[in-house]
């Protein structure tokens, strides 16, 4: 335990200023975003999606981000999940990208909805034909015999859409997480790390504010 306990980093990459941020969180995400892309992170989108059952269980994972906008967060899955089953109950989720990179994180908090069906078809169009067939392949997050039940139901799947073009499962597709809160961490040295949040007010205007580290 003592040699875990004496893991340390020193952050001294960059540092994070109210002066130096945009007004709106989601121009101030585009513009981490675009240095996240310049700087070659393998994975850049993944993000850790946090979600919280109908009795009060809490659950993790790591989900892609698909698209964002002004109106929120994109990220698809199987709406029969667990992730899927949880929002349905509770919508209320949070996303975490870490940039170890940059030495930064975003921390968001929102509210999950499902989008259209049409935006739904469009991404899962856009998908290899083996995430396609995976999609329709995989019972996600249920419990399964073996792996050869997959390559099983892989096949019957080959098999089903062999002369049709394969469509959207109607147990699949996108949601979008609506922020109310974003928050930007900067490592800085002796742990003393910048945090700007964005909050938004009941007025749907974002508030921003320095939280202590």
């Amino acid at each position: 335990m003592s040699s875990i306990a004496n893991i340390r980093k020193e952050y001294l990459s960059a540092s994070l200023s109210e002066a130096d941020v945009h007004t709106n969180p989601f121009l101030q995400f585009d513009q981490w975003w675009q240095q996240a892309l310049d700087s070659k992170i393998d994975e850049v989108n993944a993000m850790t999606l946090s979600t919280v059952s109908a009795v009060g269980k809490p659950s993790a994972r790591i989900v892609l981000l698909k698209g964002y906008d002004k109106n929120g967060f994109v990220f698809f899955t199987n709406y029969k999940s667990n992730k899927g089953i949880d929002i349905e109950s509770n919508p209320h989720v949070s996303l975490m990208f870490f940039w170890k990179e940059l030495e930064r994180q975003v921390r968001i908090e929102g509210v999950a909805e499902k989008i259209s069906a049409g935006d739904s078809d469009e991404y899962f169009n856009s998908r290899p034909l083996s995430s396609r067939t995976g999609a329709w392949a995989s019972p996600q997050s249920t419990k399964i015999d073996s792996r050869e039940f997959l390559e099983k139901n892989v096949l019957k799947v080959e098999s089903q859409f062999a002369h049709n073009e394969i469509y959207r499962p109607p147990f699949w597709g996108g949601y979008i997480v609506k922020p109310s809160m974003i928050e930007f961490w900067q490592g800085r040295p002796s742990r003393l790390h910048d945090r700007i949040v964005y909050n938004l007010t009941e007025g749907n205007e974002w508030e921003l504010a320095r939280l202590a580290p």
